[in-house]
């Protein structure tokens, strides 16, 4: 792993041609990480068999350069950063898992009669574009929750009222969603009311997927699940929006696909 402090804004034509002419310093599958005022800002995986390839992944722009992040691995390997609100510590990206806890895959389910049909547990990309997965992370039905083996051993979809307990700790939902909620229109549509990012959390507006299988709403809406039944067909959830500042509290169908955050436990 190597790292190099920038503040100076390049193209990314000249930025490579930096990069290359160090080629030597690089071994195979490194991970170079570009900081900016002590903050990641951004990564290269480079591959010295295949002429020095080097692949750019970068990071959320939002995240808040005042917190101190943590991390957590899910079974894939993929990395999230964590933060501590309060004396909760959450993810602070949506999760993007495609396997349980125990090893076994979660289904893909592309097809809209086939999702709309589902009493077990599955996933979605939002559009069904693998890409969009890798900022919004995936969608997840209510049944895949359900199982209690969607998150990283040691961690959790959190309950309704530990979802209550984070907005409490923020003064109460009315004005929680913007401390909550990534800064800037990069991902959620303008005016992205009252978003400070205070928490550290970084909500992204990953939208989501209706029983009937079709998609909406990104960029406009972060919705994400509690692990709590409201009734036999219903579960509570989270949401936040970008032309208002406070968090809503909804009973919604378990077959819709929203996103999820994870809570340590």
């Amino acid at each position: 792993m190597k790292s190099i402090n920038t503040l100076k804004k390049v193209s990314l034509a000249t930025f490579l041609t930096f990069v290359l002419s160090f080629s030597s310093v690089f071994a195979q599958n490194d991970t170079m990480y570009i900081m900016k005022s002590g903050a990641i800002v951004g990564q290269y995986n480079v591959n010295t068999e295949v002429d020095s390839v080097i692949f750019y992944k970068p990071t959320l722009e939002g995240n808040n350069p005042n917190i101190t992040y943590g991390s957590i691995t899910d079974i894939d390997g993929n990395t999230y950063k964590t933060v501590t609100i309060g004396t909760q510590t959450w993810m602070a990206e949506n999760l993007k898992v495609t396997k349980y806890n125990d090893g076994i895959a979660i289904p893909n389910v592309t097809d809209n009669t086939a999702w709309r049909e589902l009493t077990t547990g599955a996933l979605c990309d939002y559009d069904n574009t693998p890409s969009n997965s890798e900022t919004y992370g995936k969608l997840y039905n209510w049944h895949a929750v359900n199982t209690g083996k969607l998150c990283p051993t040691g961690w959790h979809v959190p309950s309704d009222a530990e979802w209550t307990e984070l907005t409490d700790y923020l003064g109460g939902t009315s004005d929680a969603g913007g401390k909550l909620k990534e800064t800037g229109t990069t991902h959620w549509n303008s005016p992205n009311t009252g978003a400070t990012n205070e928490t550290g959390f970084t909500a992204l507006p990953g939208g989501y997927r209706y029983s009937s299988g079709t998609f909406r709403y990104v960029g406009d809406y972060g919705l994400w699940w509690s692990a709590t039944e409201s009734n036999a067909s219903n579960a509570w959830s989270r949401s936040v929006g970008y032309s208002y500042s406070y968090v809503g509290r909804v009973s919604r169908d378990k077959e819709l696909g929203f996103s999820v955050r994870c809570l340590r436990d």
